[in-house]
């Protein structure tokens, strides 16, 4: 790659205004690559979050619905063994030896079925939920495979973008880390902190046309003269951002 070139200046703010010009210069060189992803990593992260969704989703439909057949097949058991003791009581009516004793076998046979009444209550009770979770599930099932392949495809989008952009953007990066450490601390952490509020990224802008390079409004003539001389870090009344004269800007060469 061609060298890069951080001019110098014996001039201490000077020299500090070009530190942040040349940090800046490689943020947007990164900020640029990045760009190229677009709104592919968000995608990415949204459809990876619906699916886990989808995926408890699932799991709780097929749960509930496990349980509601476990409640099925247990109704049907104590109907069938209702029906045993209704068999039984009817045969030992045969045997007894007063009206007493057939009268009691009587109450019991029409409590158990009273009870096989109850149960096949709670089992058409229970139909209709068990045909509507075995529908959600299905229609869970196939919103999950077209969620998986939708999010496979941006992905593998993704996955080319990166791999394409990755020596140049780790070049940057290695470059970044290098031009972090000339910088004092206390002005980078103000860089920091105003770039977290700029969505291009911009926090040292050059005076285009008498304007701030990053908000485009008017610097005053006066301001315009101090960010000249570089005497001092002069900043956008508007924006807050680091105003830097238009041919120090320029100077600086990041490639």
């Amino acid at each position: 790659m061609p060298k890069t070139m951080e001019p110098t200046s014996t001039n201490p703010i000077e020299q500090k205004l070009i530190h942040l010009a040349y940090l800046q210069a490689i943020d947007t060189k990164i900020y640029e690559i990045q760009k190229i992803r677009g709104d592919l990593p968000n995608e990415v992260k949204d459809l990876e979050d619906e699916l886990i969704g989808l995926e408890n989703r699932f799991r709780k439909i097929e749960e509930n619905l496990h349980n509601l057949q476990n409640e099925v097949k247990n109704y049907e058991i104590t109907i069938k063994e209702c029906k045993a003791k209704i068999e039984k009581y009817t045969k030992q009516q045969n045997n007894v030896k007063n009206n007493r004793e057939f009268d009691a076998l009587s109450k019991e046979i029409d409590l158990q079925k009273l009870e096989i009444e109850v149960c096949e209550k709670h089992i058409k009770d229970r139909k209709i939920p068990i045909e509507e979770s075995k529908k959600q599930l299905d229609d869970t099932k196939k919103m999950i495979s077209a969620k998986k392949s939708e999010l496979n495809t941006k992905k593998s989008e993704l996955n080319q973008i990166l791999e394409s952009t990755r020596k140049e953007e780790e070049h940057y990066l290695k470059l970044r880390q290098k031009a972090e450490s000339k910088v004092e601390t206390r002005l980078l952490n103000g860089y920091k902190r105003i770039r977290e509020n700029m969505r291009n990224g911009l926090v040292v802008v050059p005076i285009q046309r008498e304007s701030c390079g990053g908000c485009f409004n008017a610097v005053p003539p006066q301001r315009r003269t101090e960010v000249r001389l570089m005497k001092q870090i002069i900043f956008c009344e508007h924006c807050g951002r680091i105003l830097v004269d238009e041919t120090l800007m320029q100077s600086i060469v990041v490639q």
